[in-house]
């Protein structure tokens, strides 16, 4: 028996249309958290604006239909999957840039070289650790070129140890950017 239009409205259009709101909303704040810790902050505002109006649309059917139990299921499935689609989606963004910095019990003249000859920025000196003498090398890369670098530091020195964190901003260095029409290219003033 079919169900009346006024049933499956309420039992699958309104709470379908409640879960892809909340698929679009969550990875857009997802977004423009990514986009205001890297230092975006022209993007960030228009981003938000659209994250808040998808979110009203949703939380607004909700609150007309309190009584629907299959909304707020909706809601929260929208919510859980809009999570995993945010994390997703900043992972193959990979935006902004990251400080590497990797430590030798040995000289690494083969990683710095290795480094050089894929485009890597590279600054090394000579440091005092707990145990004696170390190699200190420091590469400031955009994210989307941390597993290349790894890789080099594996294959060249599988034990070195490493540092990674978020650059928000750099003024006056060299990063190699792989799919600029021009490189190499000084990075300006950024944030």
């Amino acid at each position: 028996m079919p169900l009346p239009d006024d049933t499956f409205w309420s039992l699958v259009v309104t709470p379908l249309l409640i879960f892809c709101a909340r698929l679009l909303d969550v990875p857009l704040a997802t977004l423009r958290i990514i986009l205001l810790s890297r230092g975006l902050k022209k993007v960030a505002p228009l981003v938000g604006f659209f994250e808040v109006l998808v979110w009203l649309i949703a939380i607004g059917q909700v609150m007309q239909h309190l009584d629907r139990w299959v909304n707020y299921i909706a809601y929260a499935g929208g919510f859980a999957a809009g999570t995993w689609l945010g994390i997703a989606l900043e992972s193959r963004l990979a935006l902004g840039l990251l400080s590497v910095r990797v430590i030798t019990a040995e000289d690494a003249p083969d990683l710095i070289q290795r480094l050089r000859d894929e485009k890597f920025g590279v600054t090394d000196f000579a440091a005092r650790g707990i145990s004696g003498n170390v190699r200190l090398i420091f590469t400031v890369i955009q994210r989307k070129e941390l597993a290349r670098v790894m890789e080099i530091v594996r294959t060249t020195h599988p034990r070195a140890f490493v540092s990674i964190s978020d650059v928000r901003s750099v003024s006056e260095g060299f990063i190699y950017d792989r799919n600029a029409r021009v490189a190499p290219r000084l990075w300006g003033r950024s944030g």
